[in-house]
């Protein structure tokens, strides 16, 4: 057997757990596609105002911009959240110590419930 069989056949400290890490990438690409969601949900909500915004109110105006901020913002937040659970359950799946991110996931659930009641708010206004 050549040097390099032998290097091939090593294991990893990350191989040990292949199948955590790949579920903990899948995990971050399903917080990657929500994010563009949600931006992507910002964007529409503001370029569909303001291509009826003829028949619509000051109010309504201020709403449409707030979406589109927030969604943004949120959705920047969610990429930069998840990106950091990433980094941070790849060393703990190799420890074997992980802790679940509560209190991360339960601000963005928290923005998630202010951008629904803020699109809530502009449906019914407009």
């Amino acid at each position: 057997m050549s040097n390099q069989d032998i290097k091939a056949k090593e294991t990893t400290k990350d191989s040990k757990y292949i199948q955590q890490h790949l579920a903990n990438e899948r995990t971050f690409l399903a917080w990657l596609r929500t994010a563009i969601s949600i931006i992507g949900v910002g964007f529409l909500v503001t370029n569909l105002h303001f291509t009826m915004r003829a028949t619509l109110s000051p109010l309504g105006d201020q709403l449409a911009t707030i979406i589109g901020i927030l969604s943004v913002g949120v959705g920047i937040v969610t990429i930069i959240v998840s990106a950091v659970a990433y980094v941070r359950k790849i060393e703990a799946i190799n420890s074997q110590t992980f802790r679940p991110a509560v209190i991360s996931m339960v601000l963005l659930g928290v923005f998630v419930i202010i951008i629904s009641l803020i699109f809530g708010t502009y449906f019914f206004i407009i």
